[in-house]
């Protein structure tokens, strides 16, 4: 007898071919079989009429890791139908952490995991200790944290012995089952990372058959040469390149995004093993400290505060940004679009936005930047509406641009649920299959929920997630999509969506009938060592 029948549900399989009403069979963690009308009996049935039954979705560009080790539910995202998330983006990862530098990865990473026990740990041990939880998890090891271990906040070329160091680092996580490595080239200390650099790490990347990731150098004015840096790491060392949160970032570059999606698309032609992600919203959500020009925070935190505090490097920054918009976001019409999502020392401030709050103090807007970067210790993090929904619809309605929340997954209650941070924690997934479907047509029902499970999928090299087959591991997600809605909003962002009734994770029902069960049955997916990753073009 199989452990669970879903009866009567509209079949979307995850390969974007059109629906069929069927019934899912589950037993020992497996989809067993997906049948027109099934006779095999089942300890449990759960109706699924009227509703569509899909694979789990996959969130494959997210920051949970900073999260599920304080709320290991992931209801903001299991809310969502999400049943995998692939962390340790950006560049940014909690381990490895040296003796002697987990007082500084703690203090970089503030902004980000501001709850967040640190402690020193090996990339194997950070693996073997990641807690059980709702969502399977894929991780990565970040370029940001290896440059942190090696040269810290230093601007200069990395050593012969610190690029071996890098090396060794990067070697052991893989070994221990990181999926690859990811970049972020905006800011520092990734920035400071030349071309050369990346491309050495790729090189043990392809050695280990994993993947790379980057946050690329720039999204703004730049950010043409940025996507052909990354498409170049392909091109030359043949790993399979994820270009994150694809965005055109600054007024001055808006109406670009075909242009962009067509040399993404040329290279994809060419065979080159890349794909690119990202979310329905025109919002981003990065540290304050990130706006200001990169050479604020050369030699770490403390140096950065003592440099904002001084009057001749206010006016540097003022005339830097004056020239060339804000680093890595461009041109913004006013410091009214840069609305404080969180901040741990100044938490009453939340929401409201730097130029409010610059009005409030009666002081210039830059100065009132500076002071509450100065104030709550660098651990700002801001919410900054840099992108035009034009150029968001095209993006997100392109059918091979993949589905990535760049967010965490949160609560509603406890510790994870304080500040105002990003809708998109609640709502990314929601919104596509609502807001983009549903109510602007953008994309077919079947063709997005292949972009966030099959082809997602598909460019993680994964054999047995993302689709409805049987032999496929059981990772499920049944909903309405009359009613499945985003609910989140940049003044009140802890709302769950609505919409989805069931979910299970490896076979075992997580949301049930809407409620949260408690069950953990998430697990860490390790890319076996040595292992190459499977050819994309072969799974679906």
């Amino acid at each position: 007898m199989d452990d669970l029948l879903i009866r009567g549900g509209h079949v979307i399989d995850g390969t974007g071919a059109p629906g069929i009403d069927a019934d899912v069979s589950v037993s020992s963690g497996r989809i067993v079989a997906v049948e027109h009308r099934s006779s095999r009996p089942a300890h449990r049935v759960i109706d699924a009429r009227g509703q569509v039954v899909a694979p789990g979705l996959i969130d494959i560009h997210t920051h949970s890791d900073f999260t599920l080790p304080l709320n290991p539910r992931a209801e903001s995202k299991i809310r969502q139908g999400v049943t995998l998330e692939v962390v340790g983006n950006c560049g940014f990862s909690a381990a490895p952490a040296l003796p002697d530098r987990v007082a500084m990865l703690r203090e970089y990473l503030a902004p980000s995991a501001p709850s967040l026990p640190f402690a020193e740990t090996t990339f194997t041990e950070y693996v073997a200790g990641f807690p059980a939880s709702s969502v399977n998890v894929i991780l990565q090891i970040g370029h940001h944290t290896l440059r942190l271990m090696t040269a810290g906040m230093e601007n200069r070329p990395l050593t012969s012995a610190e690029t071996s160091t890098m090396e060794i680092l990067l070697a052991e996580a893989l070994a221990a089952g990181a999926w690859g490595l990811s970049s972020g080239l905006f800011t520092a200390p990734g920035c400071y990372a030349d071309p050369a650099e990346i491309h050495a790490l790729a090189r043990v990347l392809r050695r280990h058959g994993a993947a790379y990731s980057s946050h690329i150098r720039d999204e703004a004015d730049h950010v043409g040469d940025a996507v052909r840096e990354a498409i170049e790491v392909a091109e030359a060392t043949g790993v399979h390149v994820q270009i994150a949160h694809l965005k055109l970032s600054g007024v001055d570059n808006w109406g670009g995004a075909r242009r962009l999606l067509g040399e993404i698309a040329a290279a994809r032609a060419r065979g080159l093993p890349v794909d690119c992600d990202a979310y329905p919203y025109d919002t981003a959500t990065n540290p304050l400290r990130n706006l200001l020009p990169r050479w604020i925070v050369e030699g770490g935190i403390p140096a950065m505060l003592d440099r904002l505090g001084r009057a001749e490097a206010r006016a540097r920054i003022r005339a830097d940004l004056a020239r060339e918009g804000l680093t890595n976001f461009g041109r913004i019409p006013s410091w009214d679009v840069v609305r404080v999502a969180i901040a741990p020392n100044q938490p009453q401030d939340a929401g409201r936005t730097l130029g409010e709050i610059a009005r409030r103090r009666r002081v210039d807007p830059l100065d009132a930047v500076c002071d509450f970067l100065i104030a709550d210790r660098g651990a700002t993090r801001i919410l900054i509406t840099s992108m035009s929904e034009k150029d968001v619809h095209e993006i997100t309605g392109t059918p091979w641009v993949l589905v990535g929340s760049d967010a965490n997954a949160l609560a509603t209650s406890g510790v994870t649920s304080q500040g105002k941070p990003h809708p998109r924690s609640y709502g990314t997934h929601a919104r596509l299959l609502g807001t983009f479907v549903r109510d602007l047509g953008l994309l077919s029902l079947p063709t997005a929920i292949h972009k966030t499970t099959g082809a997602s999928a598909a460019a993680l090299g994964l054999v047995d997630r993302g689709l409805l087959r049987a032999g496929c591991w059981a990772d499920v997600t049944v909903f309405d999509p009359a009613r499945i809605a985003d609910l989140a909003t940049y003044d009140e962002p802890h709302q769950y969506s609505v919409g989805v009734s069931t979910v299970l994770v490896n076979g075992e029902v997580v949301l049930d009938g809407g409620d949260h069960t408690g069950t953990l049955p998430g697990r860490v997916l390790r890319r076996p060592p040595g292992t190459p990753l499977v050819d994309r073009r072969r799974l679906l």
